[in-house]
């Protein structure tokens, strides 16, 4: 996605996501069957989880289980959030995925 990026550290069991977004940017609704949690360190993103909106805060976490639709944006400025997923996301683990980068 334009305006997103990730850095993503693993090991075998568990990943880490650095997601940097642009303002303005998003990522569209997904889901996948990893368990997912995400903390807002800098910014605002809103966040729309299984249909539920919500602007995250620097602070604030979530938790997303697999297999349920979420979709994020941030548009009031940039943000950074640390997602961890579990089991690791093999897309990401193998750079498959499209706005995977190393910004």
């Amino acid at each position: 996605m334009p305006g997103v990026r990730a850095k993503t550290p693993h090991g075998e069991k568990i990943m880490l996501s650095y997601v940097k977004f642009d303002n303005g940017s998003s990522v569209p609704e997904h889901s996948h069957p990893h368990e997912q949690a995400c903390r807002v360190l800098e910014g605002e993103l809103e966040f729309v989880l299984g249909g539920e909106k919500k602007l995250c805060k620097p602070g604030d976490m979530l938790i997303i289980p697999g297999g349920v639709p979420h979709s994020a944006a941030a548009p009031n400025g940039p943000v950074l959030c640390l997602d961890i997923f579990s089991p690791p996301r093999e897309d990401y683990a193998n750079k498959q995925n499209s706005f995977m980068s190393d910004d």
